[in-house]
């Protein structure tokens, strides 16, 4: 598989978007194409948040605000490591993802958006097995969702391999 090298100052990518929608695997392969290092936020989550979630309750922001940290933390030490750093998070809301880009400026971290029906994601979620976030979660996620001018929003009515090339060349285009 080609590699696309990223921008020179880009050094983190965000796949945000709602449970379901794809951001782990598409990440993997957009990591494996710009040679970068590819993580899964939800592999940081504390093991309560992931209980709370595996009984059904939404996490609220006090929940969410120690891991966002972790996060952030993690996105720095990647710097040192990765020439570009991908990583799968929900940001849904845009104060979690002024969090992540705490001073980083629009050509240094970017959020890209995989964005989806409902009805699309939500058939995708009931397929998949051994992940610990129900499909019942799904209408509380697109609930706090908060779509800004300053997302890369890609369409996930494709393949993988076909959401990552456009995720490659939507970043690329906003350079």
């Amino acid at each position: 598989m080609p590699v696309t090298p990223a921008r020179s100052s880009l050094r983190t990518i965000i796949l945000m978007g709602v449970c379901g929608c794809g951001k782990t695997e598409v990440g993997r392969r957009m990591a494996a194409r710009l040679g970068g290092v590819f993580e899964d936020a939800d592999d940081f989550h504390s093991v309560e948040n992931k209980a709370k979630m595996r009984e059904g309750t939404p996490l609220t922001d006090a929940d969410r605000h120690p891991w966002y940290q972790r996060l952030r933390e993690r996105i720095l030490e990647m710097r040192s490591l990765t020439p570009v750093y991908v990583l799968a998070c929900s940001a849904l809301k845009a104060d979690y993802r002024r969090r992540l880009r705490a001073e980083d400026d629009l050509e240094t971290i970017a959020f890209v958006h995989l964005k989806g029906s409902r009805e699309l994601i939500f058939a995708r979620m009931s397929a998949r097995q051994g992940h610990y976030m129900p499909v019942s979660l799904l209408d509380s996620q697109f609930a706090i969702l908060e779509e800004t001018p300053d997302l890369v929003t890609v369409s996930i009515d494709a393949t993988p391999d076909e959401i990552a090339e456009t995720a490659i060349q939507a970043v690329h285009a906003t350079a």
